[in-house]
């Protein structure tokens, strides 16, 4: 099983070399391991050249068991399929994470949410944060991976305003499962070469330049992370990038208060 897929993902490291628009360069460690440089353009033209071939080779390195680098609209990501156990499992390796902190899951559309996720907020207010920098915390349903964050009864859910990474959640069956490309309790990282040091785990890294600015420690913030689980109220997680206007949205526009109220 394991030959297979190095197999497949060698495969696709070789069939990048050939597209149009992508610069692929080995990474240290595993053969299988590349990088596949993004065209840029995405979100202005949906299809430049290239980006078909980019979107084929991360859903086909994730549908392998793979983990994934991508680009998000906050900083640099690591994604596999959250319905995978054992791409979940290689994920808490990867990171060097403890076990009781939960995993995010990444869709393409807020559709989708409604089938993994017990909504208990309008439609339009999942709507004014997503696709965004805002992960919302809410009640899991039955069809989520139970290896997935079995220690709660909860989820977090990112659409990221991100063209690339929203086409890849689209094209794969199930949800992805997201979580910052850096080891546990580091800074998040902005470029590739920030997280050169988990190539070697990695079997694809999508570059897509620099998110940001580097040099400001606000674009390091992640997402805004809020719990939307309680009927009625919210309570941030994580303060992230987008606090104020998201905190806006809640309280004025739908009349949420603080959970600790």
């Amino acid at each position: 099983m394991l030959s297979a897929r190095r197999a497949a993902l060698a495969g696709l490291a070789r069939a990048g070399e050939g597209a149009p628009g992508l610069g692929l360069g080995l990474g240290p460690g595993r053969a299988c391991s590349a990088r596949l440089l993004l065209p840029p353009g995405g979100a202005a033209q949906p299809h430049p050249p290239g980006w078909r071939e980019a979107v084929a080779a991360a859903v086909g390195a994730l549908q392998a068991g793979g983990l994934v680098a991508v680009p998000t609209d906050t900083v640099y990501g690591v994604a596999c399929l959250a319905q995978d156990s054992g791409a979940v499992r290689s994920i808490y390796s990867l990171k060097g994470r403890n076990g009781g902190k939960p995993l995010a899951i990444c869709l393409g559309d807020v559709d989708r949410l409604y089938r993994y996720c017990h909504v208990n907020v309008p439609d339009e207010l999942l709507r004014d944060l997503l696709p965004g920098p805002v992960t919302l915390v809410l009640k899991r349903s039955e069809e989520l991976n139970k290896d997935l964050n079995p220690f709660t009864s909860l989820v977090g859910v990112r659409i990221p305003n991100h063209p690339f990474i929203r086409e890849v959640a689209r094209a794969c069956s199930g949800p992805l499962a997201l979580t910052s490309a850096n080891i546990s309790s580091r800074a998040s990282t902005l470029t590739v070469s920030e997280f050169q040091d988990l190539w070697p785990q990695l079997s694809l890294i999508i570059d897509g330049g620099p998110i940001g600015d580097v040099q400001s420690p606000e674009c390091r913030l992640g997402s805004t992370v809020v719990d939307l689980s309680v009927l009625g109220k919210f309570s941030v997680i994580r303060p992230g990038c987008a606090l104020t206007s998201t905190v806006e949205i809640l309280r004025q526009k739908y009349g949420l208060i603080p959970e600790s109220s």
